[in-house]
């Protein structure tokens, strides 16, 4: 399948963690735009800038680590999901943990997916592999 119009938005503060993250979406989509933040805030920014184009490429996905500072994930979560452009769009969990309460409020907020942040390149291609019903062409 030709992933050349596919959009995923991500917003992670740790650097090393966008990076392989990157690159897993690419080596099972190589031809994915993938547009980076390092927080909460600055992705609202790029989605608002993403929004006033006159014709915006479709956003697959956004994935969303949940511990970042100005808007961690949870609060990212409840402002994409309460504007009309961008509450339809999957959102994807990213977190250290898995507490229960915390994967349930993710749930409750919207989220699509909740995963556990992979400690391996390995495991962050099968947690690409899981999101592939989410990015659709």
């Amino acid at each position: 399948m030709n992933y050349a119009n596919t959009v995923i938005y991500m917003a992670d503060d740790d650097a090393d963690d966008r990076y392989f993250i990157r690159q897993s979406l690419h080596e099972a989509y190589p031809l994915v735009t993938v547009v980076e933040a390092q927080d909460g805030a600055e992705l609202l920014t790029l989605l608002n800038i993403w929004s006033q184009e006159p014709a915006p490429r479709p956003i697959q996905v956004i994935l969303l680590d949940m511990n970042m500072p100005k808007l961690n994930g949870l609060e990212t979560l409840k402002a994409l999901k309460a504007n009309p452009m961008l509450c339809h769009i999957p959102a994807v969990i990213l977190s250290t943990g898995a507490e229960p309460t915390q994967v349930a409020t993710a749930y409750q907020t919207g989220a699509s997916w909740y995963f556990e942040k992979p400690v391996s390149y390995l495991a962050m291609g099968q947690v690409t592999q899981a999101i592939r019903g989410l990015v659709v062409n």
